[in-house]
């Protein structure tokens, strides 16, 4: 794990993060508030082009809880089942869309503690929809926020809980909004687990890692 890096070094990443991508993007496709949180839910173990792949022609016919619950448990896992865990997540999925219809009129919560009470939805899902639907600096640590933060500095920690942290307490506030999304692409594109890209790196003269490829 590199040392966590200094305030101004973080300051310089970012701004580069920034020149190169003002405006970051979520891959997962999604229409509504809804949609967001089962394409984030269904994404677990899976990829976005999958998940993406398996969720048009689903969300073409239930953009709503209540629409999903029409189509039933089976009637999601006919659109789902190229995704792993399909069936437990087609579980998951209806009775998310019951509490919501039930206990949320049909709407999505914007509060972490009611997303994470939603089957299926952790806290990651739970920051992912808070930052991506409503702007908020949530930080949604995935495998490649961790792996990116230990090994270039900028948000070291032993576990997801504490690079989330080191997130919100080192990543200077004008770039928290988007920072998950930077780093996420970062490590999916640039700074892969196996092959890291080191030569073509915005940030390689900035980064710790002690094994930088040519």
């Amino acid at each position: 794990m590199a040392r966590q890096l200094d305030y101004l070094t973080l300051c310089e990443i970012f701004r580069r993060f920034h020149a190169a991508e003002p405006e970051p993007k979520g891959e997962l496709e999604h229409v509504n508030a809804f949609t967001l949180v089962v394409a984030v839910a269904l994404s677990a173990q899976a990829t976005d082009a999958g998940v993406n792949k398996a969720t048009r022609g689903l969300f073409a016919l239930a953009d709503t809880p209540e629409k999903m619950l029409g189509l039933g448990e089976e009637g999601v896992i006919q659109h789902i089942k190229t995704i792993g865990l399909y069936r437990n997540k087609a579980r998951n999925v209806i009775k998310l869309c019951r509490i919501l219809v039930e206990q949320y009129g049909g709407q999505v919560p914007s509060s972490r503690a009611a997303l994470q009470a939603l089957p299926g939805v952790g806290r990651k899902t739970a920051n992912v929809v808070l930052n991506m639907w409503w702007r908020l600096p949530a930080q949604a640590v995935d495998t490649h926020i961790f792996r990116v933060g230990n090994r270039t500095g900028i948000c070291p920690g032993r576990d997801v809980n504490a690079v989330e942290r080191a997130i919100e307490d080192n990543i200077p506030a004008e770039y928290q909004l988007h920072a998950h999304h930077w780093l996420i692409l970062h490590g999916r594109y640039t700074c892969k687990a196996r092959k890291p890209a080191c030569a073509a790196c915005l940030i390689r003269d900035l980064c710790e890692y002690e094994d930088k490829t040519l």
